[in-house]
């Protein structure tokens, strides 16, 4: 990229005109030259060194310290408000399964299962007993789901296999997988006696794969009436199941719930007014506004980015590395923009959340806790204008790429490691059931946690499998932590030191760097400062002035 060669070729191309063409025009391109120097070298300035360049103020620094305070401010009111919708499921699923579950035991560790034929009808027969008399137990304020002014049923379903005879004695069985579901809706409300709410009910137990006891409670969460906010009406699906999938003579027993969350119909609230819900939804119009101008601001200065590096990749005739281009891509405003629009959406959504027009509070939650958590992030670009800062992030940039490849080489020995665990030690271990608990309990042994209850917890009913799982163990624990964690360690540590070496030298890595390198203006020179009329920059001015001076 040298400059005598770009202009020596310029006017090769050009032909052999006069000494005086010759120097008129090597003046007009390296105004050019030094121009394009300007500009690169004012698009990397921090935000002090622009004020000073051009006198702007740093619009974008301000917006985004003033968007940290509201959007944190936002994002703890709002989780307030959704941990009280979180602790309201919770309590009420409690709540079911001491109501409708028979013997149960708060935080009991073991399953509820049933052994006998006779436990599975007491247990039925005990759901819908306790369904009738729902008003005289509970202390909620829960309630049947009405259709109109009729009570809906409670839903019994036993999904069995159609036909089958099984005889384990001679060791013959013919068995038909088509799988039939009866249903019988009942009205225990009406009936409060057992015998008389489900008459002739007879269950195929050799066939019987699941019996379902579904129904609708509904009730209201009224704890956000000393917030000031206004209650929400919930519909709590119960599923109650009777589980023989396994046909193995025990019957697990679970309680699920699904929940509906739903604007109340009519309301009436006294003794407070709901001027706290209006400013609340004022204070999420301002932050909108805020992160729409983050927004443009950010989007403009991408753009500007993308424009000057084609400037640049024009001027070196498209032989720029990669690894310059990108530097014209500020990854930082893509994430400001990335965490401008996730608060944005969930900026509205909280605001229809607040009037009560929806009730996705799931969705809303991750969508300010993503944005807030990249807003956040994004304060590391500013700190990195601070040297000691700035070492940090210089490494965690140049080993990312190293990072990435380590993680995939080494991912696929982790992901045969799990595969094996959960075939091999799945049936004898808890850990080891699912893929999911067994990526789980491996990142863990990787981290030095639960080691020991994950040896001990081992059944040892196959010797075999137990020499195995010993094997298996320790190679994880020696591969990963001994040797896949230190070449991990080792790789961020070499990055560390290069780029400390360069920044104690001075080096220039790259031809970007040594092209900016050769303007040497301060930023407090007056050279980058703009023409108002025109808008263009006036450090081609200067050398204008000169040229003339000296044809004088």
């Amino acid at each position: 990229m040298e400059e005598s060669s770009y202009l020596y070729d310029v006017l090769e191309a050009n032909g052999s005109p006069s000494w005086d063409d010759q120097n008129h025009q090597c003046l007009d391109e390296l105004d050019n030259v030094e121009c394009l120097r300007r500009k690169i070298k004012f698009y990397f300035m921090n935000p002090c060194e622009k004020y000073h360049a051009r006198g702007r103020k740093p619009w974008k620094l301000l917006l985004q310290i003033i968007k940290i305070a509201i959007i944190t401010i936002q994002l703890v009111s709002f989780g307030l408000s959704n941990q009280m919708v979180v602790r309201f499921k919770e309590e009420n699923l409690m709540t079911f399964k001491h109501l409708f579950l028979k013997d149960y035991v708060n935080g009991g560790t073991d399953v509820n299962a049933v052994y006998r034929q006779a436990d599975v009808y007491d247990h039925i027969d005990y759901v819908l007993e306790q369904y009738g008399h729902l008003h005289n137990i509970t202390v909620g304020n829960h309630e049947y789901e009405k259709n109109g002014t009729f009570y809906n049923p409670v839903t019994v379903c036993q999904e069995f296999y159609r036909n089958g005879t099984i005889y384990p004695g001679n060791e013959t069985f013919e068995i038909d997988v088509q799988v039939q579901t009866d249903c019988v809706n009942v009205y225990p409300m009406h009936h409060p006696s057992s015998g008389e709410a489900l008459p002739n009910l007879q269950l195929h137990f050799k066939r019987m794969l699941t019996v379902k006891i579904t129904f609708v409670l509904k009730a209201i969460n009224l704890q956000t009436v000393r917030h000031r906010e206004l209650p929400d009406c919930y519909d709590f699906t119960v599923v109650i199941t009777f589980d023989n999938r396994a046909h193995s003579g025990r019957i697990t027993v679970d309680l699920e719930s699904d929940v509906d969350i739903n604007e109340c119909r009519d309301w009436k609230v006294t003794g407070a007014s709901a001027r706290n819900v209006y400013l609340t939804v004022l204070f999420d119009c301002f932050i909108i506004i805020t992160c729409i101008s983050s927004f443009a601001l950010c989007t403009r200065s991408v753009v500007n980015g993308i424009r000057l590096q084609f400037e640049y990749t024009l001027y070196s005739r498209n032989q720029v590395p990669w690894s310059d281009k990108l530097e014209f891509l500020n990854g930082w405003y893509i994430l400001i923009i990335v965490s401008d629009t996730l608060t944005i959406s969930g900026s509205v959504l909280k605001m229809e959340i607040q009037t009560k027009v929806l009730t996705s509070y799931d969705v809303c939650s991750i969508l300010l806790g993503t944005g807030t958590m990249f807003v956040w992030i994004g304060v590391i670009r500013y700190m990195g204008y601070f040297r000691k800062y700035n070492i940090l992030i210089l490494t965690l940039r140049a080993a990312f790429p190293n990072v990435i490849r380590f993680i995939c080489c080494a991912g696929i020995i982790y992901l045969s490691y799990c595969f094996c665990g959960w075939v091999v030690l799945g049936p004898y271990h808890e850990k080891f059931r699912t893929l999911n608990t067994v990526s789980e309990c491996l990142f863990s042994l990787i981290n030095g946690d639960d080691m020991y209850p994950t040896f001990k917890d081992m059944k040892q009913k196959s010797s075999l499998v137990w020499i195995f799982s010993r094997v298996y163990l320790y190679s994880f624990v020696s591969l990963f932590i001994y040797m896949v964690l230190s070449l991990f360690i080792t790789i961020i540590t070499d990055t560390y030191d290069t780029i400390k070496q360069q920044q104690q030298s001075g080096t220039l890595t790259s031809d970007l760097q040594k092209f900016m390198s050769g303007c040497t203006d301060p930023p407090n020179s007056g050279m980058y400062r703009l023409d108002e009329n025109k808008g263009l920059l006036n450090c081609c001015l200067g050398r204008c002035r000169k040229r003339l001076t000296s044809e004088a």
